[in-house]
């Protein structure tokens, strides 16, 4: 699989990422195990968690992994922290928290540091700098190389990423991840320029929209779905109505055209977009995995992708709306 830099640094990750939001929970270990093995057979390196997946479910089950089937030196572990359980206050990323619960993580996980640490939210109580410090000491401290932030708006992404470059000895932000499909382009307003702007990569969470892009909702919700589940048919409807249908239309016809999937099709899309590094993807077990992996063969004709730009076109209007022909 093709490598690539994570933004303005030095890192270089696989072009697309493993999910691991499932483990723990809905993925079992030997399940995951066949994943991480399909995934680092293909030549992935990328793998993503986060210390609230499965309530750490999930980074435990990567440590157990690690340790028995594929080799820590071959992996580039991203996991994120911030996220609390508490009704009461959704994100917490003052430096204790944060701190502590990467610590919490690296216990987890069965390593001395993760490649990639990011703050999964922004927290609007906490002092921004606060925040910030936290990923300094971490890096500076060895339990993490490489910092980010996740699920930042434009302003906050810009703000952070300018503070850490403008003090001196502070670490620059390396990474955003965010969702990015062509049934969610939101992020082209402001985000994405910002992180042009800096140097920051993008990882683009639900690049298949939500599983709505692979056209199998297109005659109804399977029973085995997200969609179809009690727990996730609310993450999955607002990807159902008339827009997104021709969009996946869309999709559908230029995947005939190529003689591919319709997953080939949405997934080489956002891989290839400006300032990208690498889709995180997720999947029920190892043959839907690899099915997804697959795209590495695939570029997207020009003229294809122009289509599916248009048709997927988020409407913008001031200030992104260029005033100067009125």
């Amino acid at each position: 699989m093709e490598q690539r830099h994570l933004g303005r640094t030095g890192l270089r990750v696989s072009r697309l990422g493993l999910g691991t939001l499932t483990w723990g929970r809905y993925t079992g270990e030997r399940d995951a195990a066949d994943q991480l093995k399909t995934f680092w057979e293909a030549g992935g390196t990328l793998v993503d968690t986060a210390d609230v997946y499965a309530d750490g479910g999930a980074e435990y089950v990567l440590g157990r992994l690690i340790e028995d089937f594929v080799p820590r030196a071959d992996l580039v572990i991203a996991t994120k922290a911030g996220s609390v359980p508490d009704p009461d206050r959704r994100f917490d990323c003052s430096r204790g928290h944060l701190l502590s619960a990467l610590d919490a993580s690296l216990q987890r996980l069965g390593t001395d540091y993760v490649d990639l640490w990011q703050v999964h939210a922004f927290d609007p109580v906490t002092p921004l700098d606060e925040t910030l410090q936290a990923l300094d000491i971490a890096v500076t401290s060895g339990r993490a190389r490489y910092v980010g932030v996740s699920n930042y708006c434009g302003w906050q992404l810009a703000k952070a990423a300018t503070w850490q470059r403008a003090v001196p000895g502070r670490t620059p932000l390396a990474s955003t991840q965010m969702e990015y499909s062509l049934l969610q382009r939101g992020i082209e307003r402001e985000v994405l320029p910002a992180a042009l702007d800096l140097g920051i990569g993008l990882l683009p969470s639900s690049p298949l929209g939500r599983g709505v892009l692979t056209g199998k909702y297109r005659s109804g919700t399977p029973v085995e779905s997200r969609g179809g589940s009690e727990e996730m048919a609310a993450f999955v409807d607002p990807y159902l109505d008339d827009t997104a249908r021709l969009i996946v239309d869309a999709v559908t016809t230029a995947a005939d055209g190529l003689a591919v999937r319709p997953i080939d099709v949405a997934l080489a899309w956002v891989r290839d977009r400006p300032g990208v590094t690498a889709p995180i993807v997720g999947a029920r077990n190892a043959q839907q995995l690899a099915q997804a992996l697959s795209v590495e063969a695939l570029s997207l004709p020009g003229e294809i992708c122009q289509a599916l730009d248009d048709v997927s076109a988020p409407l913008h209007r001031y200030p992104d709306h260029d005033w100067s022909t009125l």
